[in-house]
């Protein structure tokens, strides 16, 4: 057994207190993860590598997390998960402002090589892809909806939005800036980009009300 996974024990014998040495151990992996992926990239990481940065074993590894894809795209998930929640504002042109405005800050920071990393990899790797999706993708998307449905509730969006499509509008051009970089990715882009999507959300329920 690795020397990481091994119990911290007082002199008597109890465990010293702390977190519990399994999720010491996860958390190193996750940090591990990250640290080996903006080195090494994708296809060259290997769970042995992130096993013995982390100082723990590949069966530890792999109690957690059946793939490589599914762990690197878990690691990127857990370190943006909370700087990457919806606030609740009271408007829902202030919430998704926000968000897009702290995506658009990690995708610019050393993350932003695990990003291009995930989906750079996942065009011929559809494991990593889907675990991308799946883990980091579908947690906002949910988010999303929940924040997209308080501004029907207070009549700031019609109701009968085509959610998906709205946010396809607000998020596609951040993913297409951040990886094909033909435009600056700020948070001016994040703010222009938002009213731009939900002012012509509005001004297309008006019209078609109107007709």
């Amino acid at each position: 057994m690795a020397q990481g996974e091994q119990g911290r024990t007082g002199s008597d014998g109890k465990r010293a207190p702390g977190r519990p040495r399994s999720e010491e151990s996860r958390q190193a992996i996750l940090s591990s993860t990250l640290k080996l992926l903006k080195q090494a990239g994708f296809p060259q990481l290997s769970i042995e590598a992130i096993a013995a940065d982390a100082d723990v074993s590949k069966a530890t590894v792999y109690r957690w997390w059946p793939t490589k894809a599914a762990l690197v795209a878990d690691a990127f998930s857990a370190s943006a998960d909370q700087e990457l929640r919806f606030p609740n504002t009271g408007s829902v042109h202030q919430d998704m402002s926000l968000q897009m405005r702290q995506l658009i800050r990690v995708f610019r920071s050393q993350r932003g090589k695990v990003v291009a990393a995930l989906l750079g990899g996942g065009q011929s790797d559809p494991e990593l892809i889907a675990a991308f999706r799946d883990r980091f993708l579908w947690p906002r998307r949910r988010q999303a909806y929940q924040t997209l449905q308080r501004g029907i509730d207070r009549g700031e969006l019609p109701a009968g939005l085509d959610m998906d499509l709205t946010l396809d509008s607000l998020y596609g051009p951040i993913y297409m800036r951040f990886l094909i970089r033909h435009g600056e990715l700020n948070e001016d882009f994040a703010d222009a980009l938002c009213g731009l999507v939900l002012r012509g959300v509005e001004l297309s329920h008006s019209s078609q009300s109107a007709s």
